[in-house]
């Protein structure tokens, strides 16, 4: 009967605690949450500033080498029947030379025009002498003369069609044509 009583006792007594929980509460679990969205944000943030800055890296190379391709292109002028390098054409020459020493493999054709005024074939021989002073100029400053050919056209491709000192005045010129290679400035370094 004790052993009875023990037992029914044993049996019939109030049931043991329930365990805490072991996991994480919900506001941890939403704290979690919100940070792993902020790193992603801030991760989506840095990669999209690094894409706008390459973009704009890359058009700012983009403009210097259209800043230099213009700047190798412009025309020099000269004189009445002259082939001297004018203080101006120096200039404009002086502004090719970093672009054509930083960019060793750009070849250029220098095509010499002269105005309606002469013969053909004095002015077929002008034009070529405008062509070869612009290659000796820049060969003198240690650019090499292989790099360069020379043409003239005299009178025959006038840049303007007019018989007037203004329109004579633009067609005694020397214009560049870029046939090879590429430019590259100092901003790509």
């Amino acid at each position: 009967a004790i052993a009875t009583m023990l037992i029914l006792s044993a049996c019939g007594g109030s049931p043991p605690p329930a365990p805490s929980p072991t996991g994480p509460t919900q506001a941890e679990i939403d704290a979690r949450n919100d940070s792993i969205a902020a790193a992603r944000a801030a991760e989506d943030a840095r990669t999209a500033a690094e894409r706008e800055a390459a973009q704009r890296e890359q058009e700012r190379m983009n403009r210097a080498r259209d800043d230099a391709r213009t700047t190798l292109e412009a025309v020099v002028q000269f004189e009445y029947d002259e082939s001297d390098i004018t203080a101006a054409a120096e200039r404009l020459l002086r502004a090719k030379l970093p672009i054509l020493r930083n960019s060793p493999t750009v070849r250029l054709r220098f095509e010499g025009h002269a105005d309606e005024r002469g013969s053909t074939e004095y002015n077929l021989a002008l034009g070529s002498r405008r062509a070869e002073s612009v290659r000796e100029f820049l060969s003198g400053f240690g650019i090499s003369t292989g790099r360069f050919t020379t043409t003239s056209f005299g009178e025959e491709r006038p840049a303007v069609n007019r018989s007037d000192e203004a329109a004579w005045a633009q067609n005694r010129r020397v214009e560049f044509v870029i046939t090879g290679g590429q430019i590259v400035t100092s901003e790509d370094d």
